[in-house]
């Protein structure tokens, strides 16, 4: 049996399992099955590698994008840019185990943003500042979009607190990307503090959540007639680009 699967804490809210098990069912790959593996601290990392020689690659959720580094022995390019992995891929050779660190959350997140982007969207606030945020800074550095992170505890110059944003903010930061789990299944009901009623028409708003599909923070900036993003295509996108890099 080859094995793949996704660490994470927790992991009610993933839609990978069930997506790669299709996608396995589809190919008529009856060898190949995903799993689970839910980890209270990342230490616990190497057992379940050692315990699974049939692994051949993981996915790597919050909140272990970035604390998975240190158990890597290398990463592309772009994880390395980027400061955080969720894609491992495994390789064995005489027994040796090598894993290789790649960050398909950019991928999915620029190829998702773009179709959407306009001349007006120059500027953009990033609410949070963990692994995902890093993936989102990358592209916005990329597409010379500038950006401020918006986060409850301010640790750099260019992080403002929630209750700082104003109107003059959200007028200035045409987009606006959550890459918190606030909304996140089973929370759903939960949301970004922000003053919505400031959000426009000119405003994208893109959520990196896709369970569900339609957040509070979309369902807001929908009434007040803003473009919105789900993180459903961004899911399907950077999947894609991790079964690439397993079966490559």
């Amino acid at each position: 049996m080859i094995t793949y699967g996704i660490i994470g804490n927790p992991l009610s809210h993933s839609h990978s399992p069930d997506y790669f098990s299709e996608k396995f069912k589809l190919l008529n790959l009856k060898d190949h099955q995903y799993l689970k593996f839910e980890l209270q601290e990342i230490e616990e990392l190497p057992k379940i590698i050692k315990s699974r020689p049939d692994l051949a690659g993981f996915n790597v959720t919050s909140p272990f994008k970035e604390r998975v580094i240190a158990y890597l022995d290398e990463l592309d390019m772009y994880a390395r840019f980027i400061g955080a992995v969720n894609t491992v891929k495994i390789t064995r050779q005489e027994g040796k185990k090598h894993l290789t660190g790649y960050n398909t959350d950019a991928y999915g997140f620029e190829h998702a943003l773009r179709p959407k982007l306009r001349e007006k969207h120059k500027r953009a606030l990033i609410l949070g500042t963990g692994g995902a945020s890093k993936a989102v800074k990358f592209v916005f550095k990329k597409l010379g979009i500038s950006y401020q992170n918006v986060t409850r505890r301010p640790l750099k110059s260019h992080h403002i607190v929630y209750w700082a944003v104003t109107k003059q903010i959200l007028e200035d930061n045409l987009i606006i990307v959550n890459t918190t789990p606030l909304g996140m299944h089973p929370g759903t009901m939960d949301y970004p503090s922000l003053p919505y009623e400031y959000i426009t028409p000119d405003h994208l708003m893109f959520d990196l959540i896709y369970n569900p599909a339609k957040t509070r923070f979309l369902e807001f900036s929908k009434k007040a007639g803003a473009t919105t993003v789900s993180g459903v295509e961004m899911f399907r996108l950077q999947a894609e680009r991790a079964w690439e890099i397993w079966r490559g």
